[in-house]
């Protein structure tokens, strides 16, 4: 088949954020072939920042976070419905109701699903969630407003941070259980952590750091959890926030390049096969897909961020109906927000990449502040707290790999700026992963090389 595909058969599988904005963008690019989306999900694809915010503060009903078509799709919905496998040589999707479809083209959009608790029979107790789906959001907020005694909240990621946010600004008792050192340590490091620590306590917040959860107790009904120091919590409701798990097992026996971190590809979003060599039918987008970055190292990048999905989805999109000099590479810098405890956080960059931090502006005392990170003496991140307006300026320094530490800037910058290592933790000390991902192995299976 040519490069330039303009008619024949799309299916993408994933019909969330990045599965819509990748079938907008197909019409948009002319692309006026047939097109089938398949979702596990029944609902029509909505938005997820609000579910751990506006939702779970009762703010906004769950079933009002859709996303709004931007253009017409003109595709073919196939929604509650999960795929089963791929078969790469007759180029079919296989469905979980016995369909097969088949493609020219395919999109994986699979995204990620809430990792469950472990235990089988203490996570079916009544009143243990996890945060994912709408539906999940709607059972939480509607236990919330029924006034438990006590969250329990497991895991202090950027999900079960956010989780405890609202549960404060309702005014509930929460208690966050987090394996690591401190709140968001996996995602921005120690430093940060220990600023995050500070305020979730100052918030009334009973967290407890380097502790796990050893089991959830309950007959039938939740009643609270046993703790690896000994103590017990009693709690009314737990909700599970112990990161993502990417959906690739659909694809295990595909021969792509598809493990537990994600789906890898390439910088225009082509999928590689478990050879590490290129497709030509197959992309990835979102969630789910590991693509290398030149800024950090070509190493392979997941990300769980929304802007990522969106951006890579549309990249994705224009190369699978463009010949090969016209396709384009997906090197947006990442970047993703956060709002709790009454504060914006907002980052660019991969603070995990980093082994140094310096405060460039503001005071922690203020609770406004940029943190940049650096590498081997170039700054790779920065993070700012209720100061986005300073972003743009950092991102050009990510971007041209400007030395680090940053020239100082503002009228508000610390005297002395002193860069102090940035503690990035090791994910198998955290009860969650980081919202990226950064690894330069590929791929996650052992491979058996035959030479001939």
């Amino acid at each position: 088949m040519s490069g330039d595909l303009r008619d024949g058969r799309i299916v993408i599988v994933g019909a969330s954020l990045a599965g819509l904005r990748a079938a907008e963008t197909l019409r948009e690019k002319g692309f006026a072939g047939s097109l089938t989306l398949v979702g596990e999900d029944p609902r029509p694809p909505y938005d997820r920042p609000p579910l751990s915010k506006q939702v779970l503060l009762g703010r906004v009903p769950a079933e009002d976070t859709g996303l709004p078509l931007r253009r017409p799709v003109d595709a073919q919905w196939k929604l509650g419905v999960r795929a089963t496998g791929l078969d790469p040589i007759e180029k079919r999707v296989l469905l979980a109701n016995g369909e097969q479809l088949p493609f020219d083209r395919l999109l994986i959009t699979t995204g990620t699903r809430a990792r469950p608790w472990p235990n089988p029979a203490e996570a079916a107790l009544d009143g243990v969630f996890t945060l994912r789906t709408s539906e999940d959001a709607g059972r939480i907020a509607e236990r919330l407003d029924a006034g438990p005694r006590r969250v329990l909240v497991i895991g202090a990621g950027f999900t079960g941070s956010e989780i405890a946010s609202a549960c404060r600004e309702r005014g509930l008792d929460v208690t966050v259980a987090e394996r690591g050192p401190a709140p968001l340590v996996g995602a921005l490091g120690g430093s940060f952590g220990a600023l995050a620590a500070k305020l979730q306590r100052a918030h009334g917040v009973d967290l407890r750091c380097g502790v796990t959860v050893t089991a959830l107790t309950g007959n039938g009904r939740l009643t609270g959890a046993e703790l690896s120091d000994g103590s017990r919590i009693e709690a009314d409701i737990a909700v599970v926030a112990l990161g993502a798990i990417r959906n690739t097992e659909w694809l295990a026996e595909s021969g792509l390049a598809a493990g537990p971190r994600g789906l890898a590809c390439d910088a225009g979003c082509r999928a590689f096969n478990m050879y590490g060599i290129v497709t030509d039918d197959v992309f990835v987008a979102g969630d789910v897909a590991r693509f290398p970055h030149p800024l950090f190292e070509y190493q392979l990048l997941s990300l769980e961020h929304w802007g990522n999905a969106v951006e890579q989805a549309e990249v994705a999109a224009h190369n699978m109906v463009s010949p090969g000099p016209l396709r384009r590479p997906h090197l947006a810098v990442p970047a993703f927000w956060s709002s709790q405890f009454g504060l914006n956080i907002k980052s660019v960059g991969v603070p995990t990449f980093s082994d140094q931090v310096v405060l460039a502006q503001g005071s922690p005392k203020e609770a406004r502040l940029v943190a940049v990170y650096g590498y081997r003496g170039r700054v790779t991140a920065a993070v700012s707290v209720n100061q986005a307006k300073s972003l743009e300026y950092y991102q050009r320094l990510i971007e041209t790999a400007a030395p680090f530490p940053p020239e100082p800037v503002g009228t508000d910058r610390p005297e002395p700026m002193t860069p102090v290592p940035s503690d990035v933790p090791d994910p198998a000390v955290l009860s969650h992963g980081p919202t990226v991902a950064l690894t330069g192995h590929l791929p996650d299976r052992r491979l058996t090389l035959v030479r001939r």
